[in-house]
Formats: structure tokens, C-alpha cells, sequence
């Protein structure tokens, strides 16, 4: 009875000591992150890492309005520096990765992306996120741009909301040609499905990607831990499987 009675009692601690860690992160890391919290997941049970994915720019924002996120990881340093220096993160910007931008196609269009950036002029739509919110979106204008091509194809750009979508437009062919991140080109579906050119790291600048806790978080002993994790080498691993580069590495 006793044995019981102090079962009972172990476990009631445990539920009360579990704790939910909201996460916003970069449309880029879908599958990267989510393996990551699956791993971290297993360590530490009495952790549910709940992932929201979205762009940095509207995951800026609604940090801003009081969404009650406990980590942001954004693909573009600049927003969570931002968001430090107005006391929306109470840790010091931190880089996890930084991102690599590919042109990605459909095996079945008969496109070659390595014929860039001819390629673009066969396509009756081209995709890239939004530049307006999504640094990967702001790296594909600027690629367009040095290659001297924006301004002949504007008018057949598709934008997407964040890259998850624009890497949707060009998988389900409602666009021909993608710009898209080689966190999700890598991915086992777009693999299957498509081809894609690693676009040379000169033609935009550097997609280096940052993440801190926040205000919301900062008192939560299992966010500092998810944090930490973030940082370890088997977490480092699953960012380079996923096509990143690991901060000061090449």
C-alpha cells in the first residue's frame, strides 16, 4: 500500500514537472528541426517541443503581439538581434546554421537547373518566398538580381508565404522553377521528385541563422534545456545532414 501510495506520488511529481516548449522556427528547418526535437524528445520525456513553422519576418511579428512562443529560430540573424535589442529575447542572438539557396525542378518538366539562369526563361512561372518577410526569399531576389535577370522575370514570379509553400508551388508543378532552400530540396519527397543547382554562395549574401529565447520562456528550466540542446553535436549533425553549414565551418 505504502509502495503504491509513494508510486502514485513520483509519478504526480513528474507530470507537474513536465513542461510544453513552444518553438517558432524558419519554414527551412521543418524536417531538420523536427528530427532534432524527436531526438531531444527521447532524452527528455517529461518535454512536449511543440513546433510552429512559418516565415522569420510574420514570426517576428507575432512574437511582437504577444504570441506566447518560448524559442524563435529564424532564418535571417537580423530578427532575432531585433527582436533582443527590444526585449522580445533575453538571449544574447546565437547562430545555429547558415542556410544554402538551389534552383529546384521536377524530373518530369525535361528542365535541366543547372542551365541557370537560362532555365528561368523556359518556365511560365518561377517561385521564391516572399522577400518581404523570408530571407530565403530576400537571397533569391538578390541571385535573380546579380544575375541581371529580375527586372525580365518579374512578371512570372509566384510568392510564396514562406519557403515550405514556395517549395509546394514548384513540387506540385503550379510553378516550374523553384528557388528554394537545400534543407527541403534535400528532403526524401522533393529528392524523389525533382532536381536541383546549388547556387554559388557569392550570388547572395550569407543566410546565417540565428535563435534565442524569450521573454515568454526564460523562466522555464526545460526551454533552457531544448536550447542547450540545440547547440550539442548530435544536434549539430542532423543541421549538416539537412545541406546547412555549421557556423564558422565551410
Amino acid at each position: 500500500m505504502l509502495r503504491s501510495l509513494l508510486l502514485s506520488l513520483l509519478l504526480l511529481f513528474g507530470l507537474s514537472k513536465a513542461e510544453l516548449i513552444r518553438v517558432f522556427a524558419a519554414a527551412d528547418l521543418q524536417y531538420a528541426l523536427k528530427e532534432i526535437a524527436d531526438i531531444y524528445q527521447k532524452e527528455h520525456p517529461e518535454d512536449k517541443v511543440e513546433l510552429i513553422f512559418g516565415s522569420s519576418g510574420k514570426g517576428t511579428a507575432q512574437i511582437k503581439s504577444g504570441a506566447p512562443y518560448h524559442l524563435f529560430f529564424s532564418a535571417d540573424m537580423k530578427y532575432v538581434e531585433e527582436l533582443y535589442r527590444e526585449g522580445y529575447v533575453v538571449t544574447k542572438p546565437k547562430p545555429y546554421a547558415v542556410g544554402r539557396l538551389v534552383v529546384w525542378v521536377r524530373k518530369d518538366s525535361g528542365l535541366d537547373p543547372s542551365k541557370f539562369p537560362q532555365v528561368l526563361f523556359q518556365a511560365k512561372k518561377i517561385a521564391i518566398a516572399n522577400w518581404e518577410h523570408a530571407p530565403y526569399g530576400r537571397a533569391a531576389k538578390q541571385v535573380l538580381e546579380n544575375y541581371g535577370v529580375f527586372d525580365k522575370v518579374k512578371d512570372r514570379l509566384v510568392l510564396g508565404e514562406n519557403v515550405s509553400q514556395t517549395a509546394s508551388f514548384v513540387y506540385s508543378g503550379s510553378a516550374d522553377v523553384g528557388l528554394i532552400p537545400l534543407s527541403l530540396a534535400i528532403s526524401e519527397n522533393m529528392k524523389k521528385a525533382g532536381n536541383y543547382w546549388l547556387v554559388p554562395e557569392n550570388k547572395h549574401a550569407p543566410i546565417v541563422q540565428g535563435y534565442g529565447i524569450t521573454k515568454v520562456g526564460e523562466n522555464s528550466q526545460a526551454v533552457k534545456r531544448f536550447y542547450e540542446f540545440v547547440g550539442s553535436p548530435e544536434a549539430r549533425k542532423i543541421f549538416v545532414k539537412y545541406g546547412f553549414v555549421l557556423p564558422g565551418e565551410k
